[in-house]
């Protein structure tokens, strides 16, 4: 006897831009997605699954290069308004 949950909202919306990612291949579409589970569900773990997904989009649509300049440049602009974090 199987016991599975029934799909909350959330998870259907995960699912949804999952198979858009990864079966439709549809990249821009899943990104716009998963930011929607994000925005909606920011505390859920399917929120950091989906920023997970969308890192894995970057890596493999962003050169290297690009992605640790921007990381570098985003980095930078919170020190210069919030300070280095508290230790």
């Amino acid at each position: 006897m199987r016991n599975e949950a029934a799909p909350t909202e959330v998870g259907n919306q995960y699912a949804a831009a999952h198979a858009m990612h990864y079966k439709t291949k549809d990249l821009d579409e899943a990104l716009g997605l998963y930011e929607g589970v994000m925005a909606a569900y920011p505390d859920s773990p399917e929120a950091e699954y989906s920023r997970s997904q969308i890192q894995n989009i970057a890596k493999s649509v962003v050169p290297k290069e690009e992605l640790v300049a921007a990381q570098v440049t985003v980095a930078r602009e919170h020190l210069k308004f919030e300070g280095p974090p508290e230790a």
